[in-house]
């Protein structure tokens, strides 16, 4: 049987976790989330973002939800995005991989079709512990 956490507990997780992300970024690729973040993603990588130096708020209700993210200006590769990996600031040590929709998903994005050279924001991430 496994645990289950208190609000507060998981609030406590997350506000630990939410500085690795200062000034870190996120990967958008095609395809579905790996088996875990240490495994390599399968994808083709469609775009590169940044957090803030301040990534997420505090956590309420054992969700983070992400700061200003900076704006990929010119995307990497065309493709539908899937998944997306966060990484520390060194850009190598992955954080978390979520999913990427237009609404419902842990990131969400104006439209999950990316085309190269175009500019791709993100219109929310949110990290969610469950109990």
């Amino acid at each position: 049987m496994a645990i289950q956490t208190s609000i507060v507990a998981r609030n406590a997780e997350l506000d630990a976790l939410a500085p690795l992300a200062n000034s870190g970024y996120i990967r958008i690729y095609t395809g579905s989330i790996p088996a875990t973040p240490e495994t390599a993603v399968s994808g083709t990588l469609l775009a590169e973002l940044q957090f803030g130096a301040t990534a997420f708020g505090a956590a309420a209700a054992g969700v983070i939800t992400a700061n200003a993210i900076t704006q990929d200006s010119s995307a990497d590769n065309t493709g539908v995005a899937g998944t997306y990996r966060a990484l520390k600031s060194d850009g190598t040590t992955p954080l978390w991989d979520g999913t990427v929709s237009t609404s419902g998903a842990d990131m969400n994005l104006n439209s999950t079709s990316i085309n190269a050279g175009v500019a791709v924001s993100i219109s929310s991430l949110t990290v969610t512990l469950p109990q």
